[in-house]
This record gives structure tokens, sequence and C-alpha cells, in this order.
């Protein structure tokens, strides 16, 4: 299902990894990366990162929820650093239970909110009726709490509908999301099946500019759905796509035209790749403040406090500025909302977070069940 995204995110890590060293390393001091296929099982992934942490590795993303979820208990055990951007569990935000977990971007709970403070904020939320069109699984299922809660808040009225597994075949959801004829609809899948829905929103008479999507919609669905045809969607946006900031004119010069890319040139840009690239850079500033604390090798420990004293960081204008904290490891729950414009997304919102009571409410209550074993 996932890999839709997983060669670009990938791509974007590594190449901007190769132009840190590239430049010199981390204030002099070089790396490497460790790069394994976990085929998003949670067995391999235990053994990749078994192996992995056996040799040396004190960072770990495994771009995987039920990868990420299980590796949970050995990352806190072993004390070395788990980032989860968007993926993995939405109450590993709360640094004060997991302090080895770093979902480092705006959880899935914070993206739902983002998304319903656009509606709010663009012709009210007041006696709307909106539909989660989502996949049937734990991800799917995720923003479904924070809705619920703003929904009371707001006034608004919610109705969730459920797809199969992968996504391919929507008809009979979609027929009953007409009959509900809602204002918006948003849309809360990944991989092929995105596309599937956006077609099957616009046939059963949603205006496209009604509907909005989680994180995963890119370059590839627009041109899948049409790009004439998909004009007018949004999407909850973590990092600015396009080759329009320093970093990505960077890898552009000293890495991909050089021949050092990890990649397809074509990808660079991309709303996935550079997704990865802002991953690697909030990671690369994490060690760059903990080894600036004193001499030795990194260890997990200080890569940790690293990263609890990020504040204020945007990778030169490529992702919204991020402060991390002890107690926050999400960094403010911040993103935006884009809108395809028929060639690109663009941006119809500034960067910042919403309801971040609400969202804090949920961490709260995921972050104490862990504590009890729940």
């Amino acid at each position: 299902v996932y890999t839709f995204v997983t060669g670009e995110y990938n791509q974007g890590q590594r190449d901007y990894l190769t132009l840190v060293n590239e430049e010199g390393g981390i204030d002099g001091t070089t790396f490497e990366a460790i790069v394994r296929d976990t085929g998003n099982q949670p067995q391999r992934g235990i053994e990749a990162y078994n192996r992995a942490r056996d040799e040396g590795a004190i960072l770990f993303d495994f771009l995987s929820t039920p990868v990420s979820r299980a590796i949970v208990p050995s990352a806190l055990q072993d004390k070395v650093v788990m980032i989860t951007p968007v993926h993995g569990r939405g109450d590993a935000s709360d640094g004060e239970t997991f302090p080895y977990v770093f979902p480092v971007m705006a959880t899935y709970w914070s993206q739902a909110a983002i998304l319903a403070k656009w509606i709010e904020d663009n012709g009210g939320l007041d006696g709307k009726k909106i539909a989660l069109v989502h996949i049937a699984s734990p991800f799917g299922r995720e923003p479904i709490p924070v809705l619920q809660d703003l929904a009371a808040d707001k006034n608004f009225e919610l109705r969730t509908f459920a797809y199969a597994s992968p996504g391919n075949e929507q008809t009979s959801t979609w027929t009953e999301v007409r009959r509900y004829r809602p204002d918006y609809a948003i849309i809360w899948g990944a991989g092929g099946g995105q596309a599937v829905s956006v077609r099957e929103a616009v046939r059963n008479g949603i205006p496209p500019e009604n509907i909005m999507s989680v994180v995963w919609l890119a370059e590839t669905d627009a041109n899948t759905v049409g790009a004439d045809t998909m004009v007018g969607v949004k999407r909850f946006e973590a990092v600015a796509p396009g080759m329009d900031t320093p970093i990505l004119q960077r890898i552009k010069e000293k890495v991909v035209d050089t021949g050092k890319g990890a990649g397809d040139a074509a990808k660079v840009g991309s709303s996935y790749y550079n997704l990865g690239v802002a991953t690697m850079a909030v990671a690369v500033e994490a060690a760059r403040l903990a080894l600036a604390e004193g001499d030795g090798p990194l260890t997990g420990e200080r890569l940790k406090d690293g990263f609890q004293k990020i504040s204020g960081f945007d990778a030169e204008g490529l992702m919204p500025p991020i402060t991390i904290t002890a107690k926050d490891h999400q960094g403010g729950g911040m993103g935006r909302v884009s809108q395809w414009n028929g060639t690109a997304f663009e941006p119809v919102g500034e960067w910042g977070n919403a309801y971040p009571e609400i969202v804090q409410k949920e961490i709260d209550e995921g972050a104490a069940g862990f504590r009890e074993g729940r």
C-alpha cells in the first residue's frame, strides 16, 4: 500500500544526508546512513532494528506505523532515538512518557484539526455536514476522536464512511456518501486509494474545492485523477513542495547534478521527496546541537537531548518552524492547507496549528493508556 511514498521519501532523506557529508558533515563530523527494507512488517522491522543497533545506529525512522509501534519498547529501553514523522503513535508527542520517540511533525490528530480549522475560517463549521471517508485500518480511524470532539464543540455534523484496504474499490462507500450530501468530504487513506477517493467524490457530485485530504495526496495522485479534474482539491501540508528553498537548491547543485543522487532526478522537489529531506534536516539539527554540548561520540541519550533543544527550526523555509521540548516531541503540531491549481499544490493558508487543547486531550489519554499498559 505504501510503495507510493517510500521511494521518494527515502530518496530525499539519503540525498540530504549526502549533501551534509559533502559539505563537511555536522561541524566536521560525518556519518553513515543504513538503508534496509522492512516490508512494513513488524517482525522484519524488529530484526532490522536489532541488526542496525548492534552496528552502532542511534537514530531510526521506519516510516511504518506497525513497525514503529513494535519498536517503541526497545527504543525506550535501549535509549536510542526513533523519529516517527507523519506515522506512528500520536501519543508519542508526550515526551515525558516516550522520551526517545519524536514525531517531529504534525500527528494525524493535528492534521485533522488544521483541516477543520481551514473550514471554520473559510465559511464556518456551524451547521455543516462533514463526511470522513477513510480506509478501514487504525490509520484510517485515527482522526475520528478529534473530529468528534470538534463536532460537539463547533456544532457540525460528522459521519464516517469506511472502505476496505487497499482502497481500489470504493463505489458502494461513495454511494452512501452521496446520499448523506455532505458540505465537505475529508479523505483519509494512502496510496492508490487516494486517487480513487477523489475520482469517486467528484463522480458523486462533491465539488473538488470541498474535498480535503490527509497529508498523503501528492503530484502523482493529481496526474492519476487528471490534473484538471482535481483543481481545487485541498490537502494538509507538512513541508513546502518544489525547488524554491535553499536546501533543495544545494541538493540539486552538489548531489543530483554531480551524479551522487539516490534515485530519479525527476522526483527531486516532489512532496514526498521534500518530506524526507525535512525529516533528516531536523535530525541533523538535533545532532548538531548535541555535538555542540561536549566531546566524545554521539550517543542516543545525547541525541535525545539535542532534539529537545530544537527551537524555531524551519530547515531554511522548507517546513513550519518547530520547537521541541522535553514535554512536546511533536514540535507544536504545525502545518498548513494547500490546494491543487492544475500544475502544483499551492498554499491557501499560513503555517500554524489548530485547536491544540483538543489535540492535547488525545495525546494525554493515549500516553496514560501506555503508562498503564493499555
